[in-house]
């Protein structure tokens, strides 16, 4: 007899729309996802192509976003430091009792004052908000500062300067609209890829657009450059101050515009003319070509509409305030703001650095875009939240702020979203700073952030993905960033645990809250809370105690937005009103009415004095040191090293530098090179190991290396250590820019890649104590998926047999030397399976082989190896496979020998690369590298020609 069974029951399918969560670009992405009895769980991701930001468009980053959210690794309970310094299991009442108490106590014993907060521009605007209520408004410390202070401080006291505001006047579409756009210490196309790419449609759409790149170093960004001044590091206020003196001299100045909208112009141009002005003297000055100096003088006078983008290599400096405030004087004098494709434009670094800066994240603002030297702005800040204790002066900014943790001012500080340990400058001190503080508190959603060793309480967040709220990105476009997935265990949002805090220290009636949507309106109300700006509408007005403050962020329609209309916001940019029929409408682009937000409604150009950076070369330290992003990286990796395919790019830590440079040093590309700086004292500060990498894109006597790399991911991989912690007087920003540095070889006798099976000495105490039994002095660990990769390097003359047998737990199944290739080669089996994989050669081969690690990790995913790939083992790859070397393409996952082997087989473009092997035809990051490959095989065969006929 047939008996009935139950259908299967089939997922349900949605899709839904968000925002990638890095850089300041802002994209939105487009998602499908799956839900069944287990969650919600993300099936497809793509480039939202409705969102103004990025039409459809994603970097390699934003296209691996859904690789990167695995639940291994993630915090998924509170923990609190026990008696014997062992972070404990604890329940979330236990937890936030602890810290509210200890916050009650602390400000009893020793005032407000030594309590201090440390955010991030990863955190959501809803976030920020009630981080800033909180401690400002109510625990009543000043000391509440971000890392964004690390990344556009110097633009911020900029814009304040010039325009009364912190106010980007540009938006997207005016790098499309403009005649000349200049990229002034800015890598596009590695930091902002997606803005590249929509530059250089904009240079295929208009023939006529010129582009300059202005950087010390030749970037990707110079494939689309008609201009390239590779200036010397520090001198981009001498070269502005040039090119207000030149548009002077010339009668290229906009005088009805200075006359009818600006002050201060005498001054500035005054104090530019103070040093000598001839092409030739800022040419050296610079040490740029004369030439090339003056095509770009040129260009920029004759051209009305002319966006200038700059970006970190403007603001990480000791005068990062005085360089944005040239660029600004330039756009002011020529009347080049304001207009469809002209402004000064600063792109932000991170997803929502501008969010935190509306809602007052930095320590010498107070809220919605209101500061302590504000007229006003205090009593109206307290009357809104109805909070007595707002301090009456700025706080710590961050570099300042750990100083002050290190001298034992502040006794409890909270991180949240930020990894300070690794990402400040003289890391070494900011790590004493937070092992002598009583109380840190750390809100973090992954296990690989260096400052969770410093936490007393650990606190598990929410994620991408699974964070509720909005974002705004460079163009001061806001957009909502939506909680779409489950987060693991027990972790919560950043604005619920901010507001059970500030519920048990007593201010329930402030902190409750029923959810993102509402804390929203509260931000949007206060924007417009007696706001005096003649654009908007002022905010309804309660009460005398305060006086109305013109401000220009305005979002006060919003705070009427349901639920519903929350949850569908679409992207808008600030400041937002709504017209006649009462529809919402953003702002593209202020200032077009060249009305400002100071008291008299002019802008203001400011006199520069043109200076160099504080971290002074030496004999002992020569070498200037410029710190950075890379393209398949972001901050120090706890994310972006989730994604496999984002490690394979640039893998190790790396320091680049010129083939004169390298040669009087004896280092040869590939081989391994120590960095170091000095203190004061001229005691060594930093040790950074690292591959080098020899480029004819550095300028001699100048390296690069990247900023990303953590204790977790490298033995000497953190960039802040060989940094001061010098900065802008008026930004407090640091002076990552400009270190000073010397390179020597690190004297291995030997390296080794070796590939372990995920949890095999995945614990770093473990790991430590095997490399001090091989007496290594350098590692790397790049997870990849269903194996972890380590290369190794050392001194000695290690017994491998004995190592591998004692330190992995498992003796060598396969075991050969190559007498080619000097090389040794070993594998470790478990009941049939892979367990692990070594290859060692002598450190005197400047580049250890790399093996085939997609099919090695196939091999390391089977639960037993096929014969042919037991045979193939030791060699590392499939029998009669060709090397595919360093990957280039990360989407498609092609390798650099690979693409050089298409070009020389008669694939000399870009566009017969794609069709061939597929690279660059997804998010097209590679593309700048495929280019440059194919420039480089074409000049070696010209160079071949030439040797032939001769």
């Amino acid at each position: 007899m047939a008996t009935d069974t139950a259908a299967p029951t089939v997922p349900a399918r949605r899709c839904a729309t968000t925002t990638c969560p890095y850089c300041g670009v802002g994209c939105g992405v487009a998602l499908e996802l799956e839900e069944d009895e287990s969650g919600p769980r993300i099936v497809s991701l793509a480039g939202d192509d409705q969102h103004p930001a990025n039409y459809g468009r994603l970097c390699v980053k934003g296209s691996a976003l859904a690789e990167t959210l695995s639940p291994q690794g993630r915090l998924t309970h509170p923990q609190v430091r026990d008696a014997a310094g062992v972070l404990r299991e604890v329940s979330w009442d236990t937890a936030l009792d602890l810290i509210a108490t200890r916050f009650g106590q602390l400000r009893e014993m020793h005032g407000a004052d030594s309590i201090a907060a440390y955010l991030s521009g990863q955190l959501l605007t809803e976030d920020y908000y009630l981080a800033n209520k909180l401690f400002k408004g109510f625990i009543g410390t000043p000391h509440l500062d971000t890392n964004s202070r690390l990344c556009m401080a110097s633009a911020v006291v900029a814009h304040k300067r010039a325009f009364g505001a912190d106010a980007v006047p540009c938006n997207y579409e005016d790098l499309e609209s403009a005649e000349l756009v200049v990229l002034v210490g800015s890598n596009l196309a590695w930091n902002h890829p997606v803005l590249f790419q929509r530059l250089k449609q904009a240079r295929i759409d208009n023939p006529l657009l010129r582009i300059v790149v202005i950087d010390p170093r030749v970037t990707d960004s110079c494939e689309i450059a008609d201009l390239y001044l590779g200036i010397r590091p520090g001198s981009d206020a001498r070269l502005f101050n040039g090119l207000l003196a030149y548009m002077a001299e010339r009668g290229r100045l906009d005088r009805l515009y200075l006359e009818a909208h600006t002050q201060g112009f005498d001054a500035a141009l005054a104090e530019a003319r103070r040093e000598e002005c001839s092409l030739a003297a800022i040419a050296r000055d610079c040490d740029v070509d004369v030439e090339r100096l003056e095509t770009f003088y040129y260009w920029f006078t004759t051209q009305l509409h002319v966006v200038t983008l700059f970006s970190q290599g403007i603001n990480q400096s000791t005068s990062g305030t005085d360089k944005c405030n040239a660029i600004i004087n330039c756009h002011l004098a020529g009347g080049k703001l304001g207009l469809p494709g002209a402004g000064p434009f600063s792109i932000t670094g991170q997803p929502n650095a501008m969010g935190g800066r509306e809602v007052g994240g930095l320590a010498n603002q107070l809220a919605a875009h209101m500061d302590y030297d504000t007229p006003g702005a205090r009593a109206l800040v307290s009357e809104f939240w109805q909070a007595p204790n707002i301090p009456e002066a700025p706080g710590h900014k961050a570099v300042e702020l750990f100083a002050a943790l290190g001298r034992g001012e502040i006794q409890a500080l909270w991180i949240m979203a930020t990894n300070p340990a690794v990402s400040l400058p003289d890391s070494h001190n900011v790590r004493a700073a937070l092992a002598r503080c009583p109380l840190v508190i750390v809100s973090d959603c992954v296990t690989d952030s260096d400052t969770l060793a410093y936490a007393d309480v650990v606190l598990p967040a929410s994620s991408w993905g699974e964070k509720d709220g909005t974002v705004t990105n460079s163009e001061r476009r806001i957009s909502r960033q939506r909680g779409l997935l489950t987060p693991p265990g027990e972790a919560r949002h950043d604005w619920w645990q901010l507001a059970e805090v500030g519920k048990r220290m007593g201010y329930s009636q402030a902190f409750s809250y029923a959810g993102p949507h509402a804390i929203f309106r509260e931000h949007a109300r206060l924007s417009g809370y007696r706001n005096a700006s003649p654009r908007m509408k002022a905010g309804k007005r309660i009460g005398d105690k305060a006086s109305c403050v013109k401000r220009l962020f305005n979002i006060a329609p919003l705070a009427e937005l349901d639920r519903a209309e929350y949850d569908n916001l679409k992207p808008i940019q600030w400041p937002v009103r709504r017209d006649a029929h009462g529809s919402l409408l953003g702002t593209p682009r202020l200032f077009e009415d060249a009305t400002f937000n100071t008291p008299n409604g002019r802008a203001r150009l400011v006199p520069i004095i043109p200076q160099l950076p504080c971290q002074l070369l030496s004999s002992e330290t020569p070498l200037r040191l410029n710190t950075g992003r890379i393209r398949d990286q972001w901050h120090t990796m706890t994310r972006t090293a989730r994604s496999p395919r984002l490690m394979n790019h640039r893998a190790e830590p790396y320091v680049e530098l010129h083939a004169r440079d390298a040669e009087s040093r004896k280092l040869q590309d590939g081989a391994l090179a120590r960095i170091f700086s000095r203190d004061a004292q001229g005691a060594i500060r930093g040790d950074y190991r690292a591959r080098v990498r020899i480029s004819s894109g550095q300028r001699v006597g100048e390296v690069f290396i990247p900023m990303h790399w953590n204790d977790h991911f490298a033995s000497h991989g953190r960039a802040g250590a060989l940094l001061a912690g010098l900065t802008d007087p008026l930004s407090g920003q640091p002076e990552s820019k400009h270190g000073a540095v010397e390179v020597v070889a690190l004297e291995c006798e030997w390296q080794a890649t070796l590939l372990l099976a995920p949890g095999l000495l995945e614990q770093r105490t473990d790991f430590t104590v095997a490399m001090e039994a091989l007496e290594g002095w350098y590692w790397a660990r790049i997870p990849q998926g269903s194996l972890v990769r380590y290369q190794l390097a050392g001194g000695g003359q290690p017994d491998w047999r004995k190592w591998c047998h004692e330190q992995l737990g498992i003796a060598a199944d396969l075991w050969g030397e190559d007498d080619a290739y000097k090389e040794l080669r070993a594998a470790g089996l478990k009941e049939g399976r892979l367990q692990w994989w070594l290859r060692v050669a002598p450190a005197s081969s400047s580049a250890l082989r790399q093996p085939n690690v997609a099919w090695l990790g196939e091999c390391f995913a089977n639960d037993q190896l096929a014969p042919r790939e037991r045979r193939s083992l030791l060699a590392g790859k499939p029998s009669g496979q060709a090397e595919v070397g360093t990957m280039v393409c990360a989407c498609h996952q092609v390798g650099e020998i690979t693409i050089r082997h298409a070009i020389q087989v008669g694939d000399t473009s870009v566009e017969s690369l794609g069709a061939r092997l597929a690279c660059g035809t997804r998010c097209g990051s590679c593309l700048p590298e495929l280019k440059r490959l194919v420039e480089e095989e074409r000049s070696h065969e010209r160079t071949d020609t030439s040797l032939e006929m001769a």
